[in-house]
C-alpha cells in the first residue's frame, strides 16, 4: 500500500511539475526570486520534450507501481496521464493552435512585466 501511495504522489508531484513549467512565470510577478527555480525547470521541459529524454520520475512512478503489484505503463507520463487531458476527442488543430498562443502569450506578458519591474 506504501508504493501505491507513493506512486499516487509521484503523478500529483509530476503534474505540479508540468503546471509550473507552464504557468510558473506567473509568480514571478510576487516572488522574482522564484525565476532561479522556474528557468530551470522549463529548460529541463523542453529538453525532454525536444530530445525525447526519458524523465525519472515516470520511471520512478513505474517501479513504485510494480513493487504495489500494479502494472506499469510503457508510454511516458504526458501520453498516458496528460494527453488525454490536454487532446480531448474533438480537439481541432485550431484549438490547439490556440491553446499554444495562449501559453506562449501569457509567459512573454509575464516576463515582459518581470523584466520592466526589474529596471523600473
Amino acid at each position: 500500500m506504501h508504493y501505491r501511495i507513493a506512486a499516487d504522489g509521484l503523478v500529483l508531484f509530476h503534474l505540479a511539475f508540468i503546471v509550473f513549467v507552464l504557468f510558473g512565470g506567473l509568480l514571478l510577478l510576487k516572488w522574482r526570486r522564484l525565476i532561479w527555480w522556474h528557468l530551470p525547470c522549463v529548460a529541463w521541459g523542453i529538453a525532454v520534450e525536444l530530445f525525447h529524454l526519458p524523465c525519472p520520475l515516470t520511471r520512478w512512478e513505474n517501479l513504485m507501481r510494480h513493487a504495489a503489484g500494479q502494472s506499469g505503463y510503457g508510454a511516458g507520463f504526458i501520453e498516458h496521464y496528460v494527453w488525454p487531458l490536454i487532446y480531448p476527442s474533438g480537439l481541432t488543430p485550431a484549438i490547439q493552435l490556440g491553446l499554444a498562443g495562449l501559453v506562449l502569450l501569457v509567459n512573454v506578458l509575464v516576463y515582459s512585466q518581470v523584466i520592466k519591474r526589474r529596471f523600473a
